[in-house]
């Protein structure tokens, strides 16, 4: 039987920012526009890490039963590890998005009924993200789901929610947020590569082999900094955002020059606390905007 501790770890908290920061930054823009309401956007943050805990528990049950995860390093697995059976992961990732979907027809509910086909789709993805018979993230897709629900959704998602329709620069700062979430993907697989290779398991890493994998997590983060630039146009605020770049040097760095293993876990540490400082500064020049 698994520890509290145990779940929590297994949770992965430290990818937490992929879910925080896309509604913190569609807030910000919602206040700059005027039009912020916060209980929506509470609610807005409640389904968004229900989901992340939901797709991170997710994975862990339909990994460990593939025995993708038989030798990996890096979070606690629950699955592959034994801490806890397999019925009682995958009952923790359907009642996370149980959760997010209880919560989500608040926000239908006061916002547009097309909302609850975007919360289906979005349960969909994290589940058949590494579950079912087809998974698309062993299909090299999971970047693309990332920056799709990750960032296009959950950023434009949030402002519709508030302000009941998305400007140009809600799409170019869930741009700039999506790409930096799908450069946690990336150094995450780019981590594992060698497991998914031997396992079977196709990720955009093992596709691009490791030299394009390091070079796709740097053109992930530079342009993230490009996208959210294009909101400037709009306020001179969004310059804020720079000074986070000092803190992409050490991960880009790490990764271009061959990290692997306990180097790659660091500088995916590292990449959270870049994806955590871009998201204050970002939200706080679009709200000042």
């Amino acid at each position: 039987m698994a520890t509290v501790s145990q779940w929590v770890a297994g949770a992965r908290p430290r990818t937490l920012p992929n879910s925080v920061v896309p509604v913190a930054v569609g807030t910000g823009l919602a206040f700059g526009l005027g039009a912020a309401v916060w209980w929506k956007a509470l609610l807005a943050l409640v389904v968004a890490v229900a989901l992340q805990v939901g797709v991170n528990y997710a994975n862990d049950y339909s990994d460990g039963i593939r025995g993708t995860d038989d030798n990996r390093v890096g979070p606690v697995r629950l699955t592959a590890t034994r801490l806890a059976a397999p019925r009682q992961v995958f009952t923790a990732a359907w009642v996370c998005f149980a959760a997010a979907a209880l919560v989500g027809l608040v926000l239908v509910a006061t916002s547009s009924w097309w909302l609850l086909l975007v919360g289906a789709a979005a349960i969909a993805a994290a589940w058949f993200y590494t579950g079912g018979k087809n998974p698309y993230g062993y299909r090299a897709l999971g970047e693309v789901s990332v920056f799709v629900f990750f960032g296009l959704v959950a950023v434009a998602g949030t402002v519709f929610v508030q302000a009941g329709s998305v400007p140009w620069q809600g799409w170019a700062a869930a741009v700039a947020v999506g790409l930096l979430s799908c450069s946690m993907l990336v150094i995450n697989n780019l981590r594992d590569l060698p497991t998914d290779a031997a396992s079977g398991k196709r990720t955009l890493a093992v596709v691009l082999g490791d030299r394009g994998a390091r070079l796709l997590f740097t053109g992930c983060v530079a342009g993230a900094f490009v996208a959210a630039l294009a909101a400037v146009a709009w306020s001179w605020w969004v310059l804020l955002v720079l000074l986070a770049a000092p803190l992409a040097v050490r991960p880009c760095r790490r990764v271009l020059g061959g990290a692997t293993g306990p180097g790659l876990i660091r500088g995916l540490a590292e990449t959270g606390q870049l994806q955590l400082a871009f998201g204050i500064l970002f939200t706080a020049g679009l709200a000042l905007g």
